[in-house]
């Protein structure tokens, strides 16, 4: 951990660029000139009297996702499948009373999420659709894909899986799986849960192993194109993979944490150290790192 913090957060990631991450209208904004795909925006509330109504104008069946614009690891998002008369449905099927989720979005405004406590803005984005490919190994919810890029090197990468725990969320701390995926083959090996390794998804019962994500080209090539994007040189890529459109950018971290080391069974030292002994010339392009990190970095451990 402190060598992650001093020698590639510090080192590699300038101040000045955090807020480009931090803020996830920032994020979107920045996505949207560098023609990155993103979940639309509905709408984003940044005063408690902007809170009454605000589904009103929804798209389609009401679906959107809640989320805070400061927040970090998961907290604060609440997702909703489909907006009815009682009020907000989650994809568990759980009922949201229209009052809980007003309150939980004044939560929001008051920085209860936020990452320094500070009065923050909540995000109305649509919700993900998600690739049928994590059926069998996910609970609901959205299965997301994290890399890890380091000097626009893809050099590790997971998919988290939501469970019953989780809430139907994509988030580790919060009871979801995490799959190592191979950088040269993008197939799911080795998983873990609450830290502990695991063989089958703990609801659906089906084997964690040897799930073939699609679209594995572009999800590496926009992970590499964040360097480009950000000016950071060590950050967590999370990219969703919707039905229709494919990979889409969700968020950017530059602080991504060490968990996805437990998920692949391996370090993540010694494949920094593999990138930065890499040739001069594949730091050039985007195509030529992602290329570079297939090779290097094929699967398995």
């Amino acid at each position: 951990m402190n060598r992650r913090n001093a020698d590639y957060i510090m080192a590699r990631n300038p101040r000045s660029r955090f807020p480009l991450v931090d803020d996830k209208i920032l994020t979107a904004r920045l996505a949207e000139e560098h023609g990155v795909p993103t979940p639309a925006i509905y709408r984003v509330i940044e005063h408690h009297a902007g809170i009454a109504g605000f589904e009103r104008g929804l798209q389609g069946d009401g679906a959107f996702a809640v989320k805070p614009s400061h927040g970090a690891g998961g907290m604060g998002i609440v997702l909703v499948e489909r907006t009815g008369e009682g009020g907000f449905f989650k994809p568990n099927g759980a009922l949201v009373p229209r009052e809980a989720l007003y309150h939980h979005i004044s939560n929001i405004l008051s920085g209860v999420y936020s990452l320094a406590g500070q009065p923050d803005q909540a995000i109305i984005q649509a919700l993900i659709r998600p690739d049928n490919v994590f059926e069998r190994v996910s609970w609901r919810g959205v299965p997301d894909i994290r890399v890890v890029v380091y000097r626009g090197v893809p050099v590790m990468a997971m998919t988290r899986l939501p469970t019953k725990a989780s809430d139907g969320k994509a988030n580790l701390h919060g009871g979801a799986i995490g799959a190592g995926i191979g950088i040269g083959d993008g197939r799911t090996r080795h998983a873990v849960h609450r830290s502990r390794p695991i063989d089958r998804h703990p609801d659906t019962g089906n084997p964690l192993d040897g799930v073939e994500v699609p679209h594995w080209d572009r999800i590496l090539l926009a992970s590499a194109r964040a360097f480009e994007m950000t000016g950071l040189g060590y950050l967590g890529v999370d990219q969703v993979l919707d039905w229709e459109r494919g990979p889409v950018l969700l968020e950017l971290n530059a602080r991504p944490g060490l968990a996805i080391q437990i998920a692949n069974r391996t370090g993540l030292w010694g494949r920094l150290e593999q990138a930065d002994q890499a040739p001069a010339g594949i730091f050039a392009t985007p195509e030529a790192r992602v290329a570079w990190a297939r090779q290097a970095f094929p699967g398995g451990r």
